[in-house]
């Protein structure tokens, strides 16, 4: 029999008991499969996961809401301390940040009337929901406790409102104390909560990420706007919330993966968020080291910020980037599956694909 070049390309034929026959010369052919490189791509060229439509508003709200937490925190310290002005610039730095952060709100959802929607049932599921009233009711207490403060020097302590000032000032105090940090860790779940690879991914570790980044910029406005005198539990604070950060980031990047990182650190994201660690970890040690000389304490507090800016910033826009790669969605879904598989687990709705 002849054989020609193209009957030698071809794979052998089956015979009837469903063998392969030896190819020509005697040799059997080579069998492996030559998978190529997988390409990440969806149906007419459309994202897996569809990106969030926020724009910057979001970020901001979400720093506002940080920095009015800390500064709650900080202003309850200040009472214990018995600080006066650290107390007095405390207080009114959380009113003035819950209503920017507020205006923001209302600026993303377009009119005022969605955001009064959003108050109108509870829905424990919900962190949009249950965020509305942590932020309301935070702000209730911060009003108060402004109003308290504004009556130091307006009504007489031995009149009906003093009386009422003296007793609704550590109910002010209180409140503030514990709402805020759920007000600085709710945003943390509620982009976690989206289908966003890089914020879902980042579940467990994102909250203390946020806590630690709204304790570092409060206290670094509390160091900016506060005589060196009284700043002591500011200085503290700043170390404390610069290293919970620092250690939460550190600790959430490997926990993601390499794929799922990228985001982190290409691109604008990756920008921001080097320069975060730079200016909290700066602006940290100035606090503990220069934080009585007034100077280097406005600085350092200035760092503070802009640290925890680029924070809020550097991972929203690193999730809106990983929206828009299916890479980003598919590989961590590929890995669950393996893992699921090499643990014995072959009938659940992870590896069979049915809920």
């Amino acid at each position: 029999m002849t054989v020609n070049a193209f009957d030698a390309d071809r794979p052998p034929e089956p015979d009837r008991r469903g063998r392969r026959r030896k190819a020509a010369g005697g040799r059997r052919r080579d069998e492996s499969l030559m998978v190529p490189d997988v390409k990440f791509d969806s149906y007419y060229g459309r994202q897996v996961v569809k990106p969030a439509p926020w724009e910057a508003d979001i970020p901001a709200y979400i720093f506002l809401g940080g920095l009015a937490a800390g500064s709650g925190l900080l202003g309850a310290g200040a009472v214990a301390r018995d600080l006066p002005t650290l107390r007095r610039n405390s207080r009114y730095a959380a009113i003035a940040a819950v209503a920017a952060g507020g205006l923001a709100l209302v600026r993303d959802l377009g009119k005022p009337r969605r955001a009064l929607n959003m108050m109108r049932t509870v829905k424990l599921t919900s962190p949009m929901s249950v965020g509305s009233w942590i932020l309301s009711a935070f702000g209730a207490f911060a009003g108060l406790a402004v109003a308290t403060e504004a009556g130091r020097h307006l009504v007489d302590d031995d009149s009906t409102l003093g009386r009422a000032r003296r007793v609704a000032d550590p109910v002010a105090t209180v409140g503030s104390a514990l709402f805020a940090p759920p007000l600085a860790a709710y945003t943390a779940v509620l982009l976690a909560d989206t289908a966003t690879p890089t914020w879902h991914e980042s579940y467990r570790e994102l909250p203390f990420v946020f806590v630690g980044s709204a304790n570092a910029a409060a206290a670094g406005l509390a160091l900016l706007t506060t005589p060196s005198s009284q700043t002591g539990p500011a200085r503290k604070l700043a170390v404390i919330g610069a290293a919970v950060e620092m250690a939460a980031l550190e600790r959430m990047e490997r926990a993601m993966g390499d794929v799922v990182a990228e985001p982190l650190h290409q691109g604008r994201p990756g920008s921001l968020l080097r320069a975060s660690k730079i200016l909290t970890l700066g602006g940290a040690l100035g606090a503990a080291a220069l934080g009585g000389n007034r100077s280097a304490a406005a600085v350092s507090g200035l760092a503070l910020m802009a640290g925890s800016v680029c924070t809020r910033f550097g991972v929203f826009e690193a999730g809106i980037h990983s929206a828009k790669d299916p890479r980003y969605t598919v590989t961590p879904q590929r890995e669950r599956l393996e893992r699921r598989r090499s643990e014995g687990v072959t009938h659940d709705s992870i590896t069979t694909g049915r809920q």
